[in-house]
């Protein structure tokens, strides 16, 4: 018997739970060394399952923000919030926009692209593939967006540069909060516009100027259909979509 789908609403709702948690750490509201509230309390406050709150908690401790300790609960852990205060406080200082992020992946992506089209082995052509199907067979909206993200760094990895990876990977958490709007708004999907399938084919076929001008275009496509939100802080935009999103599930 085949497992129960996985709702879509939960992995919207546990994304939204974890960035509160997670933004109480990095600000303070939660300090070094205190403890969590409980399961039950989390899963009270939250309006949510207890299953929906350990996975949430087993995201901060992986993200090393918490130390679960066996018996004692869930405490905020020093060692994570020191490390957190490097990229993280410069990103949220900086408040960065769509629009600014869409012009540093430009020139990052499409030489990735080109790069890849130049360089890809039948093994990087399996992996790439393997990375597109993830995107398409996502059960919502938030594991499509990380989807997305693997994409992206697939081509990164295949560009042969691990420079380009590196950078790449620095401007994930970036390119997570736009992505978690554009994977769920119809009214970006700009007919003739080349998405992931168009650039794998470039690459796929080794044609170096399409895979870039394939990037270039799919890139841009956001320059012409975020409107307003193009100005916007990308993680005030994100979490006002994630908000729209548990209302009206896509």
């Amino acid at each position: 018997m085949p497992p129960a789908p996985v709702s879509p609403h939960r992995g919207l709702l546990t994304e939204r739970i974890a960035r509160e948690l997670e933004h109480e750490i990095r600000t303070g509201a939660l300090a070094v060394g205190d403890k969590l509230p409980s399961e039950r309390e989390l899963s009270a406050r939250f309006a949510a399952s207890r299953g929906v709150v350990r996975e949430v908690l087993r995201r901060l401790e992986a993200q090393h923000l918490i130390e679960v300790a066996a018996g004692r609960g869930s405490f905020v852990s020093s060692p994570g919030l020191a490390e957190s205060r490097g990229f993280d406080a410069v990103y949220r200082a900086s408040r960065p926009t769509v629009r600014q992020l869409i012009r540093a992946r430009l020139p990052l992506e499409v030489e990735s692209a080109g790069l890849a089209a130049e360089l890809a082995t039948e093994e990087d052509l399996a992996t790439l593939a393997a990375a597109h199907r993830a995107v398409l067979e996502a059960p919502d909206a938030v594991a499509m967006a990380r989807a997305d993200l693997g994409f992206h760094e697939a081509i990164a990895v295949t560009s042969g540069n691990p420079v380009l990876r590196i950078m790449l990977l620095s401007i994930g958490p970036m390119m997570f909060e736009m992505m978690l709007r554009s994977n769920s708004d119809p009214s970006i999907a700009e007919p003739g516009v080349p998405h992931h399938a168009e650039i794998l084919a470039a690459i796929t076929a080794h044609d170096v100027e399409l895979a870039r001008e394939n990037m270039r275009e799919h890139l841009a496509l956001g320059l012409r259909t975020y409107g307003p939100d193009l100005d916007e802080p990308l993680e005030v935009m994100a979490n006002r979509h994630l908000e729209h999103l548990l209302q009206h599930p896509f």
